[in-house]
């Protein structure tokens, strides 16, 4: 029999105690739970990866379900396995009610070691070639402790099952999952990842679709970036800068010199502040001249003109002179200060290809996965919204810099149209009232994204999508996001 609320919310104070009020949802803790959340029922309920599902699992863990009775581990697995996943054919899957989670944390002697996890979820049951139809809903409270670091689930309730309540409607999408997976499957967008930038720190992440046919795009989605490389190597050389390693303004033919231009006297013009502000003269790629040679097509300085050969003639620069490659100089400098554990010029041994969000083009044809063994400094960067929505953190709180090099990041270097300008590795917009927006743009075969941030106000969003025409969810989100600050910046962009 089907056991009342007010008796699970004694059970719970029994197994559990007195515990602390809610935390702010916007904290480091309620984050980090949420992560865990998404990941747990992503890969162990909807994907039934037995070994992750074994290994945050604690061997006592306790299992209590108002239908299915009480459960130890073993008895857990085997129900999963057969109820779960024992139908390829009809898989149910799990999907978490927008706002309904809390986290309560718990302490002993004042030092944190677990957390009190409760929300509501729906299920719905996946067959292939068709729309997942929602079949119920029920409350859940877990109980995460950390051992050795990691947050292990020990205590499990699943109670209150019943028929999927009616969902709050609106005038935006926005307001659940379900509604923006809907508008994706409108748009052809197979996987977006959401981030949401607030008060200087990522608050909020999300990611919809399928990172392929049939299995839903975990938490932790690794997103091919494409252009979204380059504020990354623009930080890489800034911070070198900042520690007096690296001159901004000093000729790079000291270090490096470009073969196909050795002999043109305009390579000793180039200076990194020339590169990082698009300023070199040379085309984007030297593959779109004729003879496929890299050559200058204005003076070094004098205008500006898009170009990622300019930063891989950096890259090769710093190479020379630091003797190491810049994979190894962004791991010591950016990847892990900002602890951007999923973030890689190169694909390597380590790269989890599982999680990875395929490319496809607006037909829906998959592209071939391009898996640099070299770093290119302005392209295929692979990374996820928590390592770069934690990077845009970092850069608008300083990016450790010397707050002189900051500066001149921020400046505008050249103008590229109204209101809009380059600096040092990002785009400028002029938003009016001392207000500016820094953005970069990613596109690829089969990857459209792009991040701005605002320093003033401290807000940000970044949006990953893995389809050539991914763009045409780019303005919606901005301005629903960004209020009248991204109308802003749509009016400067389509002027």
């Amino acid at each position: 029999m089907k056991k009342s609320l007010s008796t699970i919310v004694i059970i719970t104070s029994v197994i559990f105690g007195n515990i602390k009020a809610q935390i702010s949802k916007t904290s480091d803790l309620f984050i980090e739970l949420k992560k865990q959340d998404s990941i747990f029922f992503e890969l162990g309920f909807n994907n039934c990866d037995w070994v992750y599902l074994d290994k945050h699992t604690d061997d006592n863990l306790k299992f209590y379900h108002d239908n299915g009775g009480f459960q130890d581990k073993k008895l857990f697995l085997e129900r999963t396995k057969q109820n779960i996943c024992g139908n390829p054919n009809q898989k149910p899957i799990r999907k978490l009610v927008e706002n309904s989670l809390e986290v309560f944390p718990l302490y002993n002697n004042g030092e944190l070691y677990g957390a009190i996890q409760s929300g509501e979820h729906q299920f719905f049951i996946r067959e292939k070639n068709k729309e997942d139809v929602l079949g119920g809903q029920a409350k859940f409270t877990t109980v995460w402790t950390k051992k050795e670091g990691n947050w292990i689930m020990s205590d499990i309730l699943s109670y209150d099952h019943g028929a999927p309540k009616a969902t709050k409607t609106g005038n935006s999408i926005f307001e659940n999952d379900a509604a923006i997976e809907q508008w994706l499957k409108d748009n052809k967008i197979p996987t977006l990842g959401l981030g949401i930038i607030e008060g200087g720190t990522l608050k909020q992440v999300k990611v919809f679709g399928e990172i392929k046919p049939g299995v839903s795009a975990p938490y932790n989605t690794i997103f091919n970036v494409a252009s979204l490389t380059k504020p990354i190597t623009a930080l890489v050389v800034l911070q070198l800068a900042s520690q007096g390693k690296w001159n901004l303004y000093e000729p790079v033919y000291h270090y490096w010199t470009d073969p196909d231009v050795a002999d043109d006297p305009r390579n000793k013009k180039l200076t990194t502040r020339i590169i990082l502000s698009h300023q070199t003269g040379f085309p984007n790629w030297r593959w779109m001249n004729k003879n496929n040679k890299l050559s200058f097509d204005f003076e070094p300085g004098t205008k500006y003109h898009y170009s990622g050969e300019g930063m891989e003639y950096l890259r090769k620069a710093i190479e020379k002179k630091f003797k190491k490659p810049l994979q190894e100089i962004a791991d010591e400098l950016i990847f892990k200060p900002i602890k951007m554990t999923d973030t890689d010029y190169i694909w390597t041994k380590n790269t989890d290809e599982s999680r990875f969000a395929i490319g496809y083009d607006a037909n829906g044809k998959a592209y071939e996965t391009v898996k640099n063994e070299t770093a290119n400094a302005a392209d295929d960067l692979h990374t996820t919204i928590e390592d770069y929505g934690n990077f845009l953190a970092n850069v608008m709180n300083g990016g450790n810099l010397k707050p002189e090099i900051f500066r001149e990041m921020m400046k505008p270097q050249v103008k590229t149209k109204e209101n809009k300008y380059f600096g040092l590795g990002f785009e400028i917009y002029d938003l009016g009232n001392g207000e500016t927006a820094l953005s970069h743009g990613g596109s690829d075969k089969g990857s459209q994204c792009i991040a701005f941030i605002l320093p003033k106000t401290k807000q940000g969003i970044l949006i990953f999508t893995n389809v050539d025409n991914g763009y045409k969810v780019f303005e919606k989100l901005l301005v629903n996001y960004l209020g009248d600050k991204g109308r802003e910046i749509v009016d400067i962009e389509t002027k």
